[in-house]
């Protein structure tokens, strides 16, 4: 059995062509980097624990990997991966989650919107529609085996909001 925690990026800093001349540089604000790792220590409190972390190149979502990485304390490694940029490419995750995730049992992947609810509707089957994340939600898939397409099951999908964040 494997969980694959979709998760969309924090709160990031607006757009502002003088300061981060490319919007892949854009990072978190303060409070964004709060409320998340106050998301992910209720959810560490009730058995998230990722044990390994892919995330988007850009910066605010290599931020939002580390306070995961940082806040569950469990020493998850973080790898960066072009198939969760913008436009993110389902079959390479799977195909990187079979061949780098396999002995692990907890994997997050983290994002963009509207990505990040694609690709976990397409993972639990639901071809034809999305699911919709507000900034730093997490959802909680469910295999029986191997990461697949239409194969997993939705078990929680949690925004700051409803965690009390």
């Amino acid at each position: 059995m494997a969980d694959v925690y979709v998760i969309r990026h924090a709160w990031a800093e607006n757009r502002e062509l003088l300061r981060w001349p490319t919007d892949h540089q854009r990072p978190l604000t303060g409070d964004g980097r709060r409320r998340f790792a106050a998301v992910v220590k209720r959810l560490a409190e009730r058995g998230f624990a990722p044990e390994l972390i892919a995330t988007s190149p850009l910066v605010r979502c290599w931020q939002t990997a580390e306070i995961v990485a940082e806040t569950v304390g469990n020493g998850a490694p973080i790898v960066a991966l072009e198939a969760l940029a913008p436009g993110s490419d389902l079959q390479a995750l799977l195909a990187w989650t079979a061949r780098e995730a396999g002995e692990y049992d907890q994997v997050a992947w983290v994002g963009h919107a509207p990505d990040v609810g694609w690709l976990a509707s397409r993972l639990i089957g639901a071809a034809g529609g999305g699911l919709r994340f507000a900034k730093g939600a997490v959802a909680a898939v469910r295999f029986a085996d191997r990461p697949a397409a239409g194969q997993g099951q939705l078990r929680w999908l949690v925004t700051a909001q409803m965690a009390g964040c």
